[in-house]
């Protein structure tokens, strides 16, 4: 079976699985209860641009997630759009669903008119993003020490 990538409006049964996800991964540790995150998925099934979310799933079985929203570094908040929240499923990985995922949920950005995308990752992620063509822009972000990196649309 292949895997698609579709947006999460268009397969909402996926929402439990990307709301538990980012929580798991990002929000957990940090106190937040999952029904913030909920709240925050529910937020991207809406009819707006931003946010929005993505899907990687193998027909019924969620594979992964990224999404696009207004600013993911409150360090940052003159940059937008970003894309955030890139999770995969370890049983998926090195299949490239990661990258798949971030670059569909950039080329969204572009085709609403966005002629800059940013993201943030740890150091260990850095070499990730930078064969996929981002440019890193900044190091040692905020207590985190992320990296910020930019992705220019291609005209």
């Amino acid at each position: 079976m292949t895997i698609v990538i579709s947006d999460l409006r268009a397969q909402p049964q996926f929402r439990d699985a990307v709301a538990d996800r980012v929580w798991r991964t990002w929000w957990r540790e940090r106190g937040v209860a999952l029904d913030e995150i909920l709240d925050w998925v529910d937020t991207s099934l809406d009819e707006s641009q931003i946010p929005m979310a993505l899907v990687a799933h193998e027909g019924e079985v969620f594979a992964g997630t990224a999404s696009v929203i207004a600013c993911d570094l409150a360090e940052r908040p003159q940059y937008s759009p970003w894309v955030a929240a890139l999770w995969v499923e370890p049983e998926f990985r090195m299949r490239r669903v990661g990258h798949a995922l971030v670059a569909r949920a950039a080329a969204t950005a572009f085709a609403q008119g966005a002629p800059t995308v940013y993201l943030c990752a740890r150091e260990p992620l850095h070499g990730y993003y930078l064969r996929q063509g981002w440019t890193l822009q900044e190091r040692d972000i905020g207590e985190r020490r992320l990296g910020l990196f930019r992705l220019e649309a291609r005209s």
